[in-house]
């Protein structure tokens, strides 16, 4: 099968994570899987391309016009016939509404398309509506999560039947060395290597809940001495989450670091991760943390309550809820034996239930069902 995947892309997330281990995944099993990204003039994705093209993945980019751009159809149909592709697979609202009216165009009946989020606007009727009718053009159909496939067959009228599970995937790199992580992380910071550190890695968006997180620091901030939160990521929320921080008179105990590009490298040396979503399609971060040993308090929200095991794998709370975080951190940062145990607990999870391999062959078992 010659199959291009299809997705618009602004910077790299969970969604592309993804992509960068199922298709060099999908072509070790004999796909000739591609990737074509829908780009913004002001948001070039060639970093990515070059990543994926240097993992042997055919990779291009499509410019386009603005959320409404009817003359993407037509050329996205003329790419796909000039390719002659077997099959199109589309990530996220821009890519399913154009990739599949412009694969329908073209002649291509097997069309795929997988559901990666929750996000409040689907709840919309304009939405839902279109979602639902897209849901019924494609041959097969992946949700990311179990609560994500009851979404869509909720809230986008998708038809049970051609909606299959699929969870993320993520193979640990070789053990991290936690103390090296440590080390580097608290030279940079100028702390002292026994401080515990709990972070949050994400964009800084209301999504994300980082202003409870913050909060359940501060209420513990007195009680576990010398502790420091690391916050990894940027986003249009960043300038009232330093305020927070500033009210709080936690400027020397909170760190904002900004994108990096070694952000799972830092991971190790975290005693906890802090992932307080109010939503999450999947949280791959989660897993990231889980090949890193480093416990995971989440959100009892969408796909996190099957990713994290509550007082095994770390700790799951009612979203908002800044007192019950404040709680699970003070157990993990109080127990290091406990939170030892988490992490390892973690890492056995992510090896039996989240590896690329189980990602690849249930994509490969919805395009032989089709």
């Amino acid at each position: 099968m010659k199959i291009v995947h299809l997705a618009k892309m602004t910077g790299v997330s969970g969604m592309e994570k993804h992509l960068l281990s199922l298709l060099p995944g999908l072509r070790a099993h004999g796909i000739d899987a591609s990737l074509l990204v829908l780009t913004e003039r002001n948001r070039p994705m060639d970093t990515y391309l070059a990543s994926m093209r240097q993992l042997g993945v055919p990779a291009e980019s499509i410019m386009i016009g603005a959320d409404i751009d009817p003359g993407l159809i037509g050329r996205l149909a003329r790419r796909f016939r000039e390719s002659r592709y077997d099959a199109v697979h589309t990530h996220l609202i821009h890519a399913d509404l154009y990739g599949i009216l412009a694969a329908k165009r073209a002649g291509i009946r097997r069309i795929f398309m997988t559901g990666h989020n929750d996000d409040r606007f689907r709840r919309r009727w304009p939405v839902r509506l279109l979602q639902g009718w897209l849901w019924r053009q494609v041959a097969g159909g992946i949700a990311i999560s179990r609560a994500l496939r009851d979404f869509v067959i909720r809230y986008e009228f998708a038809p049970p039947e051609r909606v299959h599970v699929v969870h993320y995937g993520y193979d640990p790199r070789p053990d991290p060395n936690e103390s090296q992580a440590r080390d580097a992380l608290c030279r940079e910071l100028n702390l002292t290597p026994q401080a515990p550190i709990v972070g949050s890695m994400c964009r800084l968006i209301e999504q994300k809940g980082l202003t409870h997180a913050i909060r359940a620091f501060w209420q513990i901030a007195e009680q576990v001495q010398g502790a420091h939160y690391i916050i990894v990521g940027d986003g249009p929320l960043r300038a009232m989450l330093e305020q927070q921080v500033e009210g709080f008179q936690l400027k020397k105990r909170v760190h904002f670091l900004g994108w990096r590009d070694d952000a799972a490298a830092l991971l190790p040396a975290f005693d906890a991760l802090l992932m307080p979503s109010l939503w999450e399609g999947f949280g791959i971060v989660a897993l990231e943390a889980m090949a890193a040993r480093v416990p995971v308090i989440a959100s009892r929200v969408s796909a996190l309550p099957e990713i994290v095991e509550n007082g095994v794998t770390g700790f799951l709370t009612e979203p908002a809820n800044a007192s019950a975080l404040a709680e699970c951190l003070l157990d993990v940062l109080n127990n290091p034996a406990l939170a030892r145990e988490m992490g390892e607990n973690g890492r056995r999870r992510l090896e039996a239930e989240f590896g690329v391999q189980r990602m690849v062959d249930g994509t490969l078992k919805v395009y032989q069902s089709a």
